[in-house]
């Protein structure tokens, strides 16, 4: 009985360490579906164990009816695991999960085939998943994994690693940690939803290396125009339309004002494009 207790205690405890609106322990006790539905599947998965099969799966539906979150019972589940929100939470019969895992409304722990055996993903210890994330498969997430909002995770993912995207991609990797760094970042807290502000945008960074790319290709064309017209070649030294200065004109029309700049900065070109929605209308 003792060992129950301190299991239920510090099962709301681990609510006050990961969610700020908590407020006091009844209230987490008694108002709190994702803590309510680990209750509920520790019974289930009890009875699964010993071949209570349909008894355990009259449980686990009658949570899902109270809750809003499905966990198949026979999921293994470690300690500390906290359900935010927990909404459309969806668990399935194969999955494992470590202790001081954290998931938000909206996650699926899910299969990608019909075949038995393990089909359903392993969470490490102290993996974050943000809300409507899709973990699909019988892949490993390692410790301490961070995974974004909306992310559909179809690879294993190693530790300490941050996953965003359809299909996930790694963004990025924290570096290992000490034991009073970790004391220090779980007095601080922790990712919330799996993403941090820092968090790097994988398609910006793209783009911005796309760019980088364009302007490196323009100056050494540059390069290459300056030397073949010393060399007595003939090509044009007309610089290129810049981007600068662009804009959308507001008020219902759709006007783009574009000026050329020169390397001097002074403009050398202005085009105008203008198409009213009555002339877009006229011509429809």
């Amino acid at each position: 009985m003792g060992k129950r207790w301190n299991q239920f205690k510090e099962d709301i405890d681990s609510v006050f360490a990961r969610d700020p609106a908590a407020r006091n322990r009844w209230e987490v006790a008694l108002t709190y579906p994702g803590l309510h539905a680990v209750w509920w599947h520790r019974v289930a998965h009890w009875l699964w164990q010993r071949n209570w099969r349909l008894l355990a799966r009259l449980i686990s539906n009658v949570s899902r009816w109270l809750t809003g979150i499905e966990i198949h019972p026979g999921a293994r589940i470690g300690r500390r695991f906290f359900i935010d929100h927990g909404m459309g939470v969806v668990i399935g019969e194969t999955a494992e999960i470590g202790d001081d895992c954290t998931l938000y409304h909206g996650v699926t722990l899910g299969g990608t085939t019909w075949q038995e055996g393990k089909r359903h993903p392993t969470l490490k210890n102290g993996v974050v998943i943000g809300a409507g994330a899709k973990i699909l498969g019988p892949l490993v997430l390692g410790e301490g994994v961070r995974v974004g909002s909306n992310a559909v995770v179809l690879k294993d993912a190693p530790a300490q690693s941050t996953l965003v995207g359809i299909p996930a991609r790694i963004v990025g990797k924290r570096p290992a940690t000490s034991e009073a760094q970790r004391r220090i970042a779980h007095r601080l807290g922790f990712d919330a939803y799996g993403v941090a502000q820092d968090m790097p945008d994988p398609v910006a960074t793209v783009v911005d290396r796309l760019l980088d790319h364009v302007n490196a290709l323009d100056q050494r064309l540059a390069e290459i125009a300056e030397s073949v017209n010393e060399l007595g070649g003939t090509v044009s030294n007309q610089p290129l339309p810049s981007l600068e200065g662009c804009e959308l004109a507001e008020g219902g029309q759709d006007i783009t004002r574009c000026a050329a700049t020169d390397k001097t900065g002074g403009q050398i070109a202005e085009s105008e494009s203008e198409q009213s929605d009555s002339g877009r209308d006229r011509r429809g």
